[in-house]
């Protein structure tokens, strides 16, 4: 099974301190202790800067360079279930006999996991020898020697009492408690945003996880194509992904695909005998069929194997119990890695970009515009689409658009997929910062104050030129797909949907605006980012059925009207100042 997300913030606690400080006690971070974390290609943007998007302008490496040190990080490293009573030095000292370690961490899934990288990769094969098959009396063991280990002491007994054992956090986001109290202490709305992004964020812990899956994933594969890569893709590596969301992975076949191309010298080419099959798609079909019966008779911790094999991209879902993660395998998918590169660099471009993302999510999810099944819903995707052209349409421009990263773009950054010119400019630090400095609490205002009066009925959305077009159909939402050009990327959300969303950006803009008639040492209320997140039904109906010409409905204006009159919790402390509920 995947981590749990956060849950929706079904009652909210009134807080009036929203100037003070964060208390340290409810600061997050999931690193543990003897934790050390490498900098180098790290998914984690700074923190600072995400006001004003002037923040350093440090070196950045190409995604193709982070992805390469990561797949080379994972071959390194491995995964290993211990006992809940380890002592870690103990533990270090004994792995430590086959080579120097890296970094290491300790992490609860289904038990206490330990991911541990080794400074040189002949280790593993150290590690490997020393390690023998269970032998089971009443069942029997597949002898598969993977990277995914299992650690048992000899003498439980002998674990001295005081000692300290480690301490492990899950790989899972905050409790809506955790999250209302980050929200409620926070100083201003921008401070609001940041903080819903540090506590969401995938962790480096998290994101050496998920590339060490892919590489065990690719241990499995390669028996078959031993030139293939098992590459992530989507939100684990785009910088937009949140702790608990599934883990994409692309089986790259094309090292064994373009053996063809090298060169050969002399008057004879050899060539491999193979099999042919009517099409590319029944290839990665049959190909997709092999791998997932691999992983369902002979990868370790790999459960519930499903193989979607007639979807519009085939792919074999399945649960990794070790890492917790979902993970949806998928082959002949190049241009899915691409547009990760593609919201990698604008994600790594203005600090704002992901805060403003992460932001529109939550309260997309919170008032259920977006869902973790398939329907008629806005995706993920599609916000970060419409984040992004609301962000080219700021003066200045907060992003650039797709069309002028592929005039920057070099020789070396042609890229042609599958007949579609996937080529933009892959240095970051070639790209001209934004001058724009405007506050995250004005663009997330005014992002819902955008899509709110957009016409829908007619316009369509275009990061590839940043301007509103006709749309070529009659989709409610339509959304171009930044590279296969022809495509809708929202062509499953409904009239309905979209409706609500309209309806719920209008709100939101009204709630932010009254924000500034407020003083906020008056307030009692939910108030910023929080009152956004107020889901349907939380004392009242859905936010919904606005008058013509009214901003917001009179429902939304007599919830807010109701807390602030009607709050239980006015309570006063010994110095007069209104105490702080945590109740979630």
């Amino acid at each position: 099974m995947a981590a749990r997300g956060v849950g929706l913030l079904t009652r909210l606690p009134l807080c009036s301190q929203r100037r003070s400080r964060v208390p340290h006690s409810i600061s997050r971070h999931l690193s543990c202790p003897g934790t050390r974390v490498a900098s180098v290609g790290s998914e984690e943007q700074p923190s600072g800067g995400a006001e004003t998007g002037t923040e350093d302008k440090t070196l950045q490496k190409k995604f193709s360079e982070v992805q390469k040190e990561r797949r080379e990080q994972a071959q390194r490293t491995v995964l290993i279930h211990c006992p809940n009573n380890i002592n870690e030095k103990k533990f270090l000292k004994y792995l430590s006999q086959h080579g120097s370690i890296s970094n290491h961490f300790f992490y609860e899934s289904f038990g206490l996991y330990a991911v541990v990288e080794f400074c040189q990769k002949d280790s593993i094969n150290s590690l490997q020898n020393g390690t023998h098959t269970p032998t089971q009396s009443t069942e029997a063991a597949i002898p598969f020697k993977s990277r995914f280990l299992n650690l048992k002491l000899k003498n439980p007994s002998n674990q001295v009492s005081g000692q300290s054992f480690v301490q492990a956090d899950s790989q899972s986001p905050p409790s809506s408690k955790k999250l209302f109290e980050l929200l409620s202490y926070a100083e201003s709305i921008d401070a609001q945003l940041t903080a819903l992004l540090k506590a969401f964020q995938l962790t480096e812990e998290n994101v050496r996880l998920r590339h060490l899956t892919c590489s065990l994933i690719e241990d499995i594969a390669a028996a078959y194509f031993p030139s293939c890569v098992v590459w992530p893709f989507g939100s684990s590596v785009n910088t937009f992904g949140k702790l608990g969301c599934d883990l994409d992975m692309f089986l790259d076949l094309d090292e064994t695909g373009n053996l063809s191309d090298h060169k050969n010298t002399g008057n004879f080419l050899m060539e491999f005998q193979v099999k042919n099959v009517p099409s590319e798609r029944v290839a990665t079909q049959k190909i997709l069929s092999v791998i997932g019966e691999c992983l369902d008779n002979f990868g370790p911790g790999c459960v519930g194997v499903q193989k979607i094999l007639n979807a519009r991209c085939p792919l074999v879902r399945f649960s990794h119990q070790g890492s917790g993660f979902q993970c949806d395998l998928t082959a002949n998918n190049s241009i899915a890695l691409k547009s990760s590169e593609l919201l990698y660099i604008y994600g790594s471009l203005d600090s704002r970009v992901r805060a403003l993302v992460f932001g529109v999510r939550c309260w997309a999810r919170a008032h259920s515009l977006t869902s973790s099944i398939p329907g008629a819903w806005i995706t993920n995707f599609s916000l970060t689409m419409m984040v992004i052209f609301f962000l080219q349409r700021r003066s200045p421009p907060i992003l650039p658009t797709l069309d002028s990263l592929k005039s920057m773009a070099d020789a070396e950054d042609r890229c042609i997929l599958e007949g579609n010119n996937c080529t933009f400019i892959q240095d970051i630090n070639k790209i001209k910062p934004s001058g724009n400095t405007e506050t995250l609490e004005l663009l997330l205002k005014e992002f819902f104050e955008y899509f709110g009066n957009f016409a829908f009925n007619k316009n369509s959305i275009n990061i590839r030129q940043g301007r509103e077009q006709n749309k070529p159909d009659s989709s409610p939402l339509y959304i171009q797909n930044p590279f296969e050009t022809s495509l809708n990327i929202s062509k499953n959300v409904s009239q309905n949907q979209l409706q609500k969303f309209v309806e719920l950006a209008r709100d939101s803009a009204w709630i932010l605006e009254q924000e500034k008639k407020d003083q906020p040492s008056s307030s009692s209320h939910p108030w910023g980012l929080a009152a956004l997140l107020l889901p349907p039904g939380a004392g009242q109906t859905s936010l919904s059925r606005k008058k013509k010409k009214k901003p917001m409905s009179e429902k939304v204006k007599g919830l807010l009207a109701s807390i602030k009159s009607n709050s239980p919790d006015r309570s006063t402390d010994a110095s007069g100042k209104r105490a702080v509920s945590t109740q979630a």
